[in-house]
């Protein structure tokens, strides 16, 4: 029996670990500034990403329409991936 309560915490254990990543979130909105230099986007929204170190720029201008996979850093809203809908 107690062969069979250690399986049973050790398995909800592990299970519980998968719990604690978050998910990365999605945005959708409209470019008000980006600046690769700084590596920041800001959203007409008002919503503002720090791009993260692999950021690769598909073309962002201000004005057009994006959808932007971010995950939390600590405050800050990092910026995985950032794809121009057309």
């Amino acid at each position: 029996m107690r062969k069979l309560i250690v399986t049973a915490a050790a398995a909800a254990f592990l299970a519980s670990g998968g719990a604690a990543f978050a998910a990365v979130k999605h945005t959708t909105g409209t470019v008000k500034s980006f600046d690769g230099t700084a590596m920041s986007l800001v959203l007409d929204d008002g919503s503002t990403f720090t791009l993260s170190k692999a950021f690769k720029d598909p073309g962002i201008q201000a004005g057009e329409k994006v959808r932007v996979s971010w995950d939390m850093s600590g405050k800050k809203k990092i910026a995985e991936a950032v794809k121009v809908m057309k």
